[in-house]
């Protein structure tokens, strides 16, 4: 069973549930095996679940996320204090660079994507909202493990992926074969790295100096994000 994190059995084994069928559904074996449940407790708390609208039954009777949670994950977006400037700021990102844009923020030792607006070319990079993804590798990242606080506009750090007047930061081929990246952080008023902004795309097209040709618009990006925050 996967990350059972507060010590409570049954709400530890539900989430480990939910969390194998973000992945896509799953039969009742399957479930089992992804969970590491017993067959009759798996089959209690997905069952549960159904009740609640958390889960569904597919057609073939697999298991399935249920529909409850697409209100839940709008309600959780809009509940942050910069999601409604996000969407605005990403889909200029996106016309900007012509490639994909994503906002991560900080999920324990991992980052998980709020936001993401896709780029308009067939091939691009794909980041769903809400996927976690690892802390230690992609610009991203680095950009949310930057940790220091400073005032907005100063971004401190010497890393050699790092330029601008505010600070980008580049990764190359570093969490997926083929594909480049530019983050920048998003600071609250107190100068305390609350999330991170973001282009990717194919090194084809992004090259493999993306922040040379991303990094600033990037930066606009995050002051517009920054710029929303309550104060």
């Amino acid at each position: 069973m996967d990350r059972i994190v507060s010590g409570v059995g049954v709400l530890d084994k539900s989430m480990a549930i939910v969390r194998a069928l973000a992945a896509g559904p799953l039969t009742l074996a399957g479930l089992v095996g992804a969970t590491g449940l017993s067959r009759p407790t798996a089959h209690r708390l997905a069952a549960a679940l159904v009740d609640h609208g958390v889960v569904r039954r597919t057609d073939d009777g697999a298991f399935a996320l249920g529909t409850e949670l697409v209100g839940w994950g709008h309600a959780a977006v809009a509940g942050w204090p910069w999601g409604e400037a996000a969407g605005p700021a990403l889909a200029a990102l996106v016309e900007a660079t012509g490639e994909s844009a994503q906002l991560y923020v900080r999920d324990g030792d991992a980052r998980r994507c709020l936001v993401a607006r896709e780029s308009p070319h067939e091939l691009r990079t794909i980041v769903p909202e809400g996927a976690r993804l690892p802390l230690a590798v992609g610009s991203a990242g680095r950009a949310l493990s930057l940790g220091a606080t400073a005032p907005p506009g100063e971004h401190p750090g010497a890393d050699p992926g790092v330029g601008g007047e505010r600070g980008w930061i580049e990764s190359v081929e570093e969490r997926a074969p083929g594909v480049a990246s530019v983050s920048a952080p998003v600071r609250d008023r107190r100068g305390v790295v609350v999330a991170a902004v973001g282009v990717s795309g194919p090194v084809e097209r992004t090259t493999r100096s993306p922040g040379a040709r991303y990094g600033e618009a990037v930066l606009a990006a995050a002051a517009r994000i920054e710029a929303a925050l309550p104060r």
